[in-house]
């Protein structure tokens, strides 16, 4: 059922969903499972329960949902769930959220979006057997993105790639004497560090481990590390020095000596990553991109001429202008002097297409 077909038979649903979908949001944005969030209502729409999910094994939000109501001395019996995401059908690092439904006794449940994994999905349907009424769709576009790259991730069957450049205004990314610091402002290298805190790694090849020695790590203005850290991977064949900076305090530090990114991202899927950041350098850019494995780019460009110098991409095998890669631009955000441009892949190469992939 699409969110335009969904019976809202209570306006306490509505303003559920959107609670649901509010405190959602404070769980974490990566790891392997999703945002999930979750409001019990009494058959007067009133708030008996809310919950949210905190992270891999933690309660999922359903079961979150159920302990407050109980902390608070509610029967549920009768009542209805609202969640962001269809309560899964499986034992994972916790049990069926679905079994944990009908034991309490819940006599409805509104979804917003319907879950794509095939491990965990198949809750609606259960739900549905034991007699229980089930409707999905609600402010299913507000629930999308609220999953954001976990759900295209598990469609996929892969981690979702956001591809980082950091460049001047003519597509450098260092001078013609290989300094690089710094082509852009504060402003933007503190909403890049941001970003590193969102994802489940960072990708970088051996020549810009060696070359620009970094340390991978997601940091606050005030320079200190963030609580969650995201693996550091470095593709290719060379060894890093023992005195790498990526030895250093961040996160686990994964060496995958190959130079096929198809390969980088079976080994991180094994791992349950959800969400790769490439960083570079230009080989390993056009690596990916020329394997088609990049849905998203993220381009911090600074207004600054270099004339000369590192260019932000390798050759990516482009001899006419019909054979480039053509991106869709999604949005466009002024960072101090400079802009970050947001965009995705165009999945048939067209330079007039406005489909939008998940």
């Amino acid at each position: 059922m699409t969110s335009n077909e969904t019976v809202v038979r209570a306006p306490s649903e509505l303003e559920g969903m959107r609670r649901a979908l509010d405190i959602a949001r404070r769980g974490p944005a990566n790891g392997p499972n999703p945002r999930v969030g979750c409001v019990l209502l009494g058959p007067d729409g009133e708030v008996l329960g809310e919950g949210w999910h905190r992270g891999a094994g933690t309660p999922h939000a359903e079961v979150a949902a159920l302990t407050d109501a109980a902390d608070r001395g509610a029967s549920t019996g009768g009542g209805t769930a609202v969640v962001t995401l269809e309560p899964c059908n499986h034992t994972g690092r916790t049990g069926p959220c679905s079994e944990a439904l009908l034991a309490a006794g819940v006599a409805r449940v509104v979804v917003s979006v319907s879950d794509p994994n095939p491990v965990a999905a198949g809750g609606a349907a259960r739900l549905r057997a034991a007699g229980v009424e089930v409707e999905s769709g609600l402010l299913a576009d507000e629930g999308r993105a609220l999953l954001g790259a976990w759900l295209p991730s598990v469609e996929r069957g892969r981690p979702f790639v956001t591809l980082k450049l950091a460049t001047s205004l003519d597509g450098r990314i260092a001078a013609a004497d290989g300094s690089s610091r710094w082509i852009t402002s504060e402003v933007s290298r503190h909403h890049a560090h941001d970003l590193r805190a969102e994802v489940d790694a960072i990708v970088v090849g051996t020549g810009t481990a060696l070359v620009d020695d970094p340390s991978l790590t997601a940091r606050n203005a005030a320079g200190e590390l963030h609580g969650q850290q995201p693996l550091r991977v470095v593709v290719g064949h060379r060894d890093l020095p023992s005195g790498a900076r990526l030895h250093g305090p961040g996160g686990e530090l994964i060496h995958v000596r190959t130079h096929d990114p198809a390969q980088v991202l079976a080994q991180l899927t094994e791992r349950e990553v959800r969400h790769v950041l490439v960083e570079g350098g230009p080989t390993l850019a056009a690596a990916f991109l020329a394997a088609g494995l990049v849905d998203e780019v993220h381009a911090y460009v600074a207004p600054v001429l270099l004339g000369s110098g590192r260019p932000a991409m390798a050759d990516l095998g482009v001899t006419t202008i019909g054979d480039a890669v053509r991106l869709i631009t999604r949005s466009v955000i002024p960072l101090g002097p400079d802009v970050l441009v947001v965009a995705t892949v165009s999945q048939h190469n067209d330079p007039h297409s406005t489909t939008e992939e998940h």
